[in-house]
């Protein structure tokens, strides 16, 4: 297992990051989601936290996923995404030794995201529309050429 699919590897006495997810979601009230790459960077900070005992890091997660909760509403948003995590570490919990290793994490993330989008090569969604109709258009051509 990977440190992104658990983050304590092959130790079976750690927290999977399916149950980290999991945590956050039921923290949180109905009304309110929580982004896909603000729980990486909870899962993250996870991380720093495996020698601790598991209910202390099921604390952990509680804490501040509540508080990044209560940042969030603050700012009348209904998503946390991870710059309330951030604010939540610095203003809320005190934390503030944390924010750098923190926005590694989400900058890594991120990194990894944009290595899973597609390659567009600069061109925009209307000019990539383009040219897939003129290669539908090119198919059918072909396709009806070998037709005769």
């Amino acid at each position: 297992m990977s440190d992104r699919e658990g983050f304590g590897g092959d130790d079976e006495h750690t927290l999977p990051k399916a149950t980290v997810f999991k945590l956050i979601s039921e923290m949180l009230p109905e009304d309110l989601s929580c982004a896909k790459d603000t729980k990486e960077i909870i899962v993250d900070c996870c991380v720093a936290l495996q020698e601790v005992p598991q209910a202390d890091v099921t604390e952990w997660i509680k804490l501040i996923s509540a508080q990044s909760n209560t940042v969030c509403e603050e700012s009348s948003k209904k998503t946390i995404s991870p710059e309330h995590v951030i604010e939540a570490l610095k203003q809320q919990l005190g934390f503030e030794s944390f924010i750098p290793d923190t926005e590694d994490s989400h900058a890594e993330f991120k990194q990894s995201q944009k290595r899973n989008q597609p390659d567009t090569n600069g061109m925009t969604n209307e000019q990539l529309e383009a040219l897939q109709e003129e290669l539908f258009k090119n198919s059918q051509a072909r396709m009806a050429a070998a037709a005769e």
